[in-house]
Parts: structure tokens; C-alpha cells; sequence
């Protein structure tokens, strides 16, 4: 009983740096409309805002490692915040010069910070407790992700979408300004909370003792992380969804707008899209392992993003918008069901297995800014959905085969 209340603490402290993650990522959706309106962008030019948020898992995957094995888990998640608050309040200068560059230097520190917390936090999450109930942690944990992604929404989408725009740009901008410094203020404060926090003890790990004794024969024969083939092609598949996911929560906003719907209506498709990733995840709770196995799963999320997509390019209206909420759902529980099938037999290279697989998180900077390059150039919001298919075929491929590779 002691034991247990021992990492409660702890692990509401981490569920509070999940809602926090969940509140600056998914706010992305509302910012590239409303930027996009207030700089006039193309299709192309407004996704820079998911290119300048997650290109920085790549740039900062391997180094923030390194921070985290000199600072430990509990000062680089309060490091973390500090860089997030630092990202959050260049939005201020960036809203009074009215410069989309700065905004989007803002957005890129605020990803390097939110890279060191996930990769402190989630692995925090992860060891503390009983092991056996770690895949539960996590999911609860994502729960809160998305909550805080619904709310964010609810929240920026009336702030900045809702009622009459001003024809002046500037005064359009500064509606970003005070949000912005509430936020940088909250980020500042949840630091010094976590740097001077008795209750969020160190812990240590190591993946590799963890490794089934096979596992580590197989790995000690090996010379490169780059010998196992079911780690690269995870990776590829990672890219593919985390592009996949952040297509379908992030452009469908504009892509409502772009239907006819009002931004007042428009603002909301956003939080369909979270509602579905939440139901998702407690189905998956539900489901995994004792009805049916990761594996399974992931193949059935492949094959349901396939259907619904194909569906989303060719109905209309509001049946179209709730085919792209609904890929939410199917989407959901892939994250946790390719982490394991790509790490499955690594041994000691577990740890830099890890940090690529985290650069693959660049796929949600790479992918959505091909999404709008394919709308501009062919006219159409709606047929750029296109691009979803070759990467949900590639995840199947990953689920039914892809995984099992154990040697090129």
C-alpha cells in the first residue's frame, strides 16, 4: 500500500507534464488556420508550423540523451519547461513585429523543450511502478495528452477563430500575445514546482538488463543498430504515422474551412479528432493483450485508416470532416504497438534504437508541409488526402511482416 502511494505522487506530477505536452502540441491545428488567414499563406507555407515543431525531434533526439544522462530525469524535465517557456514567449516580440519567421523560431524552441520532457517523461513513467502495469501508465498518460489537446483547442479556437477578424493584420496578431505570456508564466512556474519537488525521486534505467536473454545473443552478434531490420523499418513506419497523425489532427480545421464551413463551426473539427485518439486509447486499454494482440491491432488500424481515408476523398461536407476525425481513432493505438515490435530482440542497442525511433517523429514536420505543397499544386484540400494511403499501406506491411525481419 506505502509502496504504491510512494509513486502516485510522482506519476500525477507526470500526468500534469502529459497535459501540458498534450496543450502546446495540439494547439498547432488552430494556429495554422489563424496564421494563415493573418499572413495570407498558401496551403504550403502555413504547414510550417508542424515542419518548425517537429523537425526538432530530429535535431534534438540523440543530443537531448545526452542532457538527460548529465542532468537525470527530474532537472531535465524542469530544463524542459524553461526552454518551452523561452519558445512560448517569443510568440510576444514575434506578434508585435508581425513576423511569421519569429513565430515559427518560437514553435521550434518550444519543440526542442517538449522533445527533452517526452523523452524524460515517458520512459519516467515507464519505471516507476510495477513494470507489468506499464503499458497502462503510459495509456492513462495519453489520455491526458489528448484531453489537454481538446481543451487547447476548445480554448485557442475561440480566442483566435471565433467572432469577426479585424482587416488589420496587427490586430489580428495580438490576439496571441496574452495567451502566449499566461502560458509562458504557467511553464515557468510547473519548472521551479518540478526542480524544487521532494516528491519526484531519481530513478535510473536500464532497458538492457530488461532484455530477454535471446535478445541479447542476438544483439551481441551484431555491430550496427542498422543490422536489424525490423528497428529500420519501424522507424520508416514511425515516420509514417506520426505524419499521418498530425495530418489528420492538424490540417482538418483549415480543411473544414476550406468546405465552406465558418471558423466558428470549423474551429471545433480539431477536438473530433482528439475525442476519437481518446476513445481509441481506452479501447485499447480494454482490448490489449487479453482479446487481442498488438500486433492484431495495429494491422486492424492500418486497414480501418485505409478505408476511412478512401471514404474522407470521395463524399462530401461534414461526411468527409468526420472521416478525417475518425482516422483519430485508428490512429490511437499504433504508437504503442510499433515501439515494441521495432526495439523486439535489440539487446544493447536498445537505448540509441530509442533515439532513432524518436527521430521519426519528424515525419509530423515533413509530411503535413507535403500535404499543403499537394493542395496548392492540384487545387484541392480534399484529394491531398491522398498522400494518407501509400502511408497506411506501409504500416500494414510493417504489422503484417515488416516486424518480423530479423535480418536483411
Amino acid at each position: 500500500m506505502s509502496k504504491k502511494n510512494s509513486y502516485l505522487g510522482p506519476l500525477f506530477i507526470i500526468g500534469i507534464l502529459f497535459f501540458v505536452m498534450g496543450f502546446v502540441t495540439w494547439v498547432n491545428g488552430t494556429l495554422i488556420t489563424f496564421f494563415k488567414k493573418a499572413f495570407t499563406l498558401d496551403n504550403t507555407s502555413s504547414y510550417l508550423v508542424t515542419f518548425a515543431f517537429f523537425i526538432s525531434y530530429t535535431v534534438m533526439a540523440i543530443p537531448c540523451s545526452m542532457v538527460l544522462k548529465k542532468t537525470g530525469f527530474k532537472n531535465g524535465m524542469s530544463l524542459a519547461l524553461i526552454v518551452m517557456a523561452l519558445g512560448t514567449a517569443i510568440f510576444i516580440p514575434a506578434a508585435e513585429m508581425a513576423s511569421y519567421p519569429l513565430f515559427l523560431v518560437g514553435l521550434f524552441t518550444i519543440g526542442i523543450g517538449l522533445t527533452v520532457l517526452q523523452t524524460a517523461s515517458n520512459p519516467y513513467a515507464t519505471i516507476l511502478g510495477p513494470r507489468e502495469s506499464a503499458a497502462q501508465r503510459i495509456s492513462i498518460m495519453g489520455i491526458a495528452n489528448k484531453t489537454a489537446g481538446i481543451f487547447s483547442q476548445i480554448i485557442f479556437g475561440k480566442l483566435l477563430l471565433a467572432g469577426a477578424s479585424s482587416a488589420d493584420p496587427k490586430s489580428e496578431l495580438d490576439k496571441v500575445a496574452m495567451p502566449y505570456l499566461a502560458l509562458t508564466v504557467v511553464l515557468v512556474a510547473l519548472a521551479i514546482i518540478i526542480r524544487m519537488s521532494k516528491g519526484l525521486v531519481e530513478v535510473s534505467e536500464d532497458e538492457e538488463d530488461d532484455a530477454p536473454l535471446a535478445a541479447q545473443q542476438v544483439a551481441v552478434q551484431k555491430t550496427s543498430v542498422l543490422q536489424f531490420p525490423n528497428l529500420v523499418l519501424g522507424v520508416i513506419a514511425l515516420f509514417c504515422y506520426v505524419g499521418a497523425e498530425v495530418i489528420a489532427g492538424d490540417t482538418i480545421i483549415s480543411y473544414g474551412v476550406s468546405l465552406g464551413f465558418p471558423e466558428e463551426e470549423a474551429r471545433l473539427f480539431g477536438t473530433y479528432t482528439l475525442y476519437g485518439m481518446m476513445f481509441g486509447y481506452v479501447l485499447g486499454i480494454v482490448l490489449i493483450p487479453k482479446y487481442v494482440s498488438q500486433q492484431a491491432y495495429l494491422k486492424f488500424s492500418a486497414i480501418l485508416g485505409l478505408i476511412v481515408t478512401v471514404i474522407a476523398i470521395n463524399s462530401t461536407g461534414f461526411t468527409s470532416v468526420l472521416c478525417i476525425a475518425i482516422l483519430g481513432f485508428a490512429n490511437a493505438v499504433i504508437w504503442p504497438a510499433l515501439w515494441p515490435l521495432a526495439l523486439s530482440g535489440l539487446g544493447k542497442f536498445t537505448k540509441i534504437a530509442s533515439a532513432l525511433l524518436v527521430m521519426g517523429i519528424s515525419g509530423g514536420a515533413v509530411l503535413p508541409l507535403v500535404y499543403g505543397s499537394i493542395a496548392d499544386s492540384i487545387g484541392s484540400t480534399q484529394k491531398a488526402y491522398w498522400i494518407l494511403v501509400p502511408l497506411y499501406i506501409y504500416m500494414l506491411y510493417f504489422g503484417y511482416i515488416g516486424h518480423k525481419k530479423k535480418s536483411w
